[in-house]
């Protein structure tokens, strides 16, 4: 008798331990509690900073004629998606900050990750057709205006927007049906899947491989495909008879393979590293590179590196 009862209080202590998770609590930083004040303030600046170097640049590709051609319509649609990706992280922990209050309701965290997931895919796809756009500008030009049409164009951006979402979701779905054990602090700024995963029970090895199926799709494969047109764009730029020729071709190519340097090169050591070595520390500093300082640093690339853009900037402040 004392046996069973013994069994049962076992069961009952797991059963509390396999808990369903109301809330989560997101730490950020908090292992940083003399820099909370600084860290509000950077991020305030960085967030602002993004909002208008972005903006910026699209409201000057839409408003300056001679900046209507492809190029710079994928890349005003690039920095309409890298706000959007940023508002997504940013001033949820900012109010954090704020106000102290770390805790986040189960579908907050769900909606924020999905939103987070779906967007990082669309900025992979956006990346890979900004490198195909670029590649038929340089290595096909006769053929450019007939294939990168207004039309074609809009159906590009839709399916870069659109493409990955009920990936994501099914995705997002997958991680909220675990159960969550112990502890329901994710040592993160942000709901990422890597350390929410790390909080649910028993074995997750079938949504690990999934997570790397998913990756290798949404990001493995539209990186295949920017470093082939990359390669062919240089191996016609080489050929090209004149000096100025191929400084002009390697400039306006230059800015596009920088972000994607960026981008992909972070987001790629978060997510495949070996899980053995994974560290809470680590992981937060990559991801503040492919979820912040890549869109802050946008507008300056593409700005500094690109005389249409800044002959438009002046046009436009000449205007005001």
């Amino acid at each position: 008798m004392l046996y069973l009862l013994t069994m049962k209080y076992e069961e009952i202590q797991a059963e509390e331990n396999v808990s369903t998770v109301a809330q989560f609590v997101l730490l950020g930083f908090s292992e940083l509690p003399n820099l909370q004040g600084f860290l509000s303030g950077v991020f305030s600046i960085i967030y602002m900073v993004i909002l208008i170097g972005n903006s910026l640049i699209v409201i000057i590709t839409r408003l300056d004629p001679a900046l209507h051609k492809p190029m710079y319509f994928f890349l005003a649609h690039f920095s309409t998606l890298e706000i959007c990706y940023v508002s997504v992280t940013l001033p949820r922990y900012l109010v954090s900050l704020w106000t102290w209050d770390r805790s986040i309701s189960l579908l907050s965290c769900a909606t924020q990750m999905c939103l987070f997931l779906a967007l990082g895919t669309a900025e992979c796809f956006l990346l890979a057709v900004m490198a195909y756009d670029r590649y038929m500008a340089i290595c096909n030009p006769l053929h450019y205006p007939v294939v990168m049409t207004p039309k074609k164009c809009h159906q590009l951006a839709i399916g870069s927007w659109l493409g990955g979402m009920s990936v994501q979701i099914g995705q997002t779905c997958r991680i909220f049906t675990l159960h969550f054990c112990y502890s329901n602090q994710i040592n993160h700024f942000f709901c990422d899947i890597l350390p929410i995963l790390k909080l649910a029970c028993g074995d997750t090895s079938i949504q690990e491989i999934s997570i790397y199926v998913v990756v290798m799709l949404v990001a493995a494969v539209p990186f295949l495909l920017i470093l082939v047109s990359y390669s062919k764009i240089i191996a016609t730029i080489l050929r090209l008879p004149t000096a100025q020729g191929r400084t002009k071709a390697f400039s306006t190519c230059s800015s596009h393979l920088l972000v994607v340097v960026l981008f992909f090169g972070t987001a790629s050591i978060t997510y495949f590293r070996p899980k053995s070595n994974h560290s809470a520390g680590t992981d937060k500093l990559l991801s503040l590179f492919y979820t912040i300082v890549t869109p802050t640093f946008n507008p300056v690339i593409y700005s500094l590196r690109n005389q249409d853009v800044i002959a438009a900037f002046k046009r436009l402040l000449l205007k005001t």
